[in-house]
């Protein structure tokens, strides 16, 4: 008996089709996250302590740098005012900064 040999034709991989809406509603959930990540990266927002008006607070009121000589190494100090009340805070004039001398 004559066995006949056939030679079938590959098969073509077949190339599943991911519905639209699917792929949309990935790329969604992406950007609504990457949106709520960036969102909480920016600046803290204070607290709000006093309502009706705007309310000036400082971070630290006092600096004590010790014994300094005159003339020595400039001193460059950063102050965090922080806007605590629930309206604008508006300078009508130059902050002032007293700057005393210690005994």
């Amino acid at each position: 008996m004559a066995r006949s040999k056939t030679k079938l034709p590959p098969r073509k991989a077949r190339r599943k089709n991911v519905p639209i809406w699917l792929i949309l509603s990935g790329i969604g959930l992406i950007l609504v996250a990457l949106v709520v990540f960036l969102s909480s990266i920016g600046p803290k927002k204070a607290d709000i302590e006093v309502t009706g008006a705007p309310k000036l607070k400082v971070e630290q009121e006092v600096y004590d740098y010790g014994d300094v000589k005159l003339g020595g190494v400039p001193i460059r100090t950063v102050v965090k005012v922080t806007n605590v009340g629930d309206q604008p805070l508006r300078f009508k004039e130059a902050p002032y900064v007293e700057v005393l001398e210690g005994c």
